[in-house]
């Protein structure tokens, strides 16, 4: 039986999902274009809705501003939108609402593999919690994002104008309150700063 968390994503375990091998599930997730899907580490399958209208808008201006940094700076690596799915160490498969992976990381995969859900975890990551989107798990999600290699991970939630900003060896999160701040990309992404009061 799926499981459902408080109005949230469907949750679908069982035997065959976990012998589903990478690649059948990157062709699950082509056969199923019309849902957001992610799969955790113990291969169970995340389906979620569709952003509402007021979470793409504000996911657009998001990648827009990360996109005018990188017309700066594309030498240092690539950039990815919320369509993106990444192969994580741990099996996950996950989609964050923007990302960065140097190019370091990039240019050492395999065309295929760029095509596919890339294994690699971006180093930068920006999570837009939506009004279905429960907090708590997605904080839990930045733990994870952090444990497979993320450098800096970023939990935004536009209701309460608040940012959790996340980094290796930190015990928590830094918290900053107030969409009138601007966010630094420090030295992951470097002179990127985030305009968060265009989220709004």
């Amino acid at each position: 039986m799926p499981t459902v968390f408080d109005n949230g994503p469907i949750i679908l375990g069982g035997p065959y999902l976990e012998r589903m091998t990478d690649d059948e599930f990157f062709t699950f997730c082509q056969q199923h274009p019309e849902l957001r899907v992610e799969r955790t580490a113990h291969h169970e399958i995340v389906l979620m809705s569709p952003t509402g209208s007021r979470s793409g808008k504000r996911n657009a201006r998001l990648n827009l501003q990360l996109g005018k940094w990188w017309e700066q700076q594309s030498h240092l690596g690539e950039i990815f939108d919320s369509n993106t799915g990444f192969t994580l160490p741990d099996g996950s498969v996950l989609s964050p609402d923007a990302s960065w992976v140097s190019a370091a990381k990039w240019n050492a995969l395999t065309q295929e593999q760029q095509d596919k859900f890339a294994p690699v975890c971006p180093e930068f990551v920006v999570e837009l919690q939506s009004a279905s989107d429960s907090t708590k798990v997605l904080q839990a999600k930045m733990l994870d994002w952090l444990r497979n290699g993320a450098q800096l991970a970023w939990l935004l939630v536009p209701e309460s104008e608040t940012a959790y900003l996340y980094r290796p060896g930190q015990p928590e999160p830094e918290v900053v309150q107030g969409f009138e701040n601007e966010l630094s990309g420090e030295d992951v992404l470097p002179g990127f700063r985030l305009r968060l009061t265009e989220l709004g």
